[in-house]
C-alpha cells in the first residue's frame, strides 16, 4: 500500500512541475495585461513567501537563521526572483508567452558558458554539442518576421535574456552560498524578501498599485493559482521529486513546460505557433538535453521558478 501511495504521489509531483509550471507563463500574461508587472510579483511572492513561513510553523520547521545565511538569501531571492521573474513578467507584456518559455529553456547553456567564463570548468564534448544546437535554435527562434518587426518584442526578449544572466550567476552564487539548509525555509526567505524588493521597484518605476478587490476575475483566479500552485506546491513536488528520482527524470520538466506554454498560449490567447517556432523549439530542445548533465541540473532547475 506504501509503494502504491508513493507511486500516487511521484505522479501528481510530475503532473506539477510538468503543467502548473508550465501554466505559470499563461497566468502571468493574464496578469500582467491587467496589472503593473512590478506589483503583479511582489504580491505573488510576499503572500508566497507569508504563507510557507505558516506552513513552517503549524509542521514544526524552525524559521531561525544566520545573519549570513538571511544576507545570503536576500541576495539569492532578488537575482532569482525579484529581477529575474520579475523583469520576466514585465517582457510578457510585449512577447508571447511560448517564446518566452522557449528562450528560458536555454537556461542549462548560459548557466554552461557563465560555468566556463567564471570559473574555467571544461566543457564536455557533449556538452560541445548541446551548446551548438542551442545557439542554432535561439537563433531560430528571435529572428522571426513576428519579433524583427516589432521593436518591443525584441526589447522583451533582451529583457529576458539579461534575466537568464542573473539566474545564471544566481545559480553559481547559491551553489557555495550559506543558506538555510531546509529548502522549504530557504524558499520562504527568498521570495519573501524578493517580494519586497519588488515592491520598491514598483515604487520606483511610479507603478499604480490596486486592491486585489478591483481586479478582474481572470486576474484573481490566475494570482491565486500562480502563489499556491506555481509558487509553493510546484516548487515543493520539485523538491519531493528531487528525493525520490533520478535527476535526469526530474530534468524532462525542462522540455515539456515549453510545450505546455505554447499550447496554452495559443489556445487561450490565440498566440501564433508557426513552423519556424517549432523547428527552433525542436533544436533548441536537442541542446538542452546534450546540456543537461548531472552536474549542472541541480542548480539550473533548482531554482528557475
Amino acid at each position: 500500500m506504501a509503494k502504491s501511495s508513493n507511486s500516487v504521489l511521484v505522479i501528481l509531483a510530475f503532473f506539477a512541475i510538468y503543467f502548473i509550471w508550465g501554466s505559470t507563463y499563461l497566468l502571468n500574461k493574464i496578469a500582467v495585461m491587467e496589472l503593473e508587472p512590478f506589483m503583479l510579483a511582489s504580491c505573488r511572492f510576499t503572500v508566497a513567501g507569508l504563507c510557507i513561513f505558516i506552513l513552517a510553523k503549524i509542521m514544526g520547521i524552525s524559521l531561525r537563521i544566520t545573519k549570513k545565511q538571511l544576507i545570503n538569501s536576500v541576495l539569492a531571492g532578488i537575482l532569482f526572483l525579484s529581477v529575474g521573474n520579475g523583469l520576466v513578467v514585465w517582457a510578457l507584456r510585449y512577447v508571447d508567452t511560448g517564446f518566452a518559455a522557449l528562450e528560458i529553456s536555454s537556461q542549462p547553456l548560459i548557466i554552461l558558458l557563465m560555468m566556463r567564463i567564471l570559473q574555467g570548468k571544461k566543457i564536455q564534448p557533449m556538452s560541445v554539442v548541446g551548446v551548438f544546437f542551442g545557439i542554432v535554435g535561439i537563433y531560430l527562434l528571435v529572428s522571426q518576421k513576428q519579433i524583427i518587426a516589432q521593436e518591443e518584442s525584441i526589447v522583451g526578449m533582451a529583457m529576458i535574456f539579461f534575466c537568464m544572466l542573473c539566474w545564471a550567476y544566481a545559480s553559481l552564487f547559491v551553489a557555495k552560498a550559506d543558506l538555510p539548509t531546509n529548502y522549504f525555509v530557504n524558499t520562504g526567505y527568498q521570495m519573501f524578501f524578493a517580494g519586497l524588493i519588488l515592491s520598491l521597484m514598483s515604487l520606483g518605476f511610479g507603478e499604480e498599485w490596486s486592491s486585489p478587490l478591483a481586479w478582474s476575475g481572470d486576474v484573481q483566479i490566475s494570482m491565486l493559482l500562480l502563489i499556491f500552485f506555481g509558487s509553493i506546491l510546484a516548487f515543493t513536488s520539485f523538491n519531493y521529486l528531487l528525493k525520490t528520482v533520478s535527476p535526469e527524470k526530474v530534468a524532462t520538466s525542462t522540455y515539456v513546460n515549453p510545450i505546455v506554454a505554447l499550447l496554452l498560449g495559443w489556445y487561450f490567447l490565440d498566440e501564433q505557433i508557426t513552423l519556424q517556432s517549432i523547428l527552433a523549439a525542436a533544436i533548441l530542445l536537442t541542446g538542452v538535453y546534450f546540456i543537461n548533465t548531472k552536474k549542472t541540473l541541480a542548480i539550473f532547475e533548482r531554482f528557475k521558478r
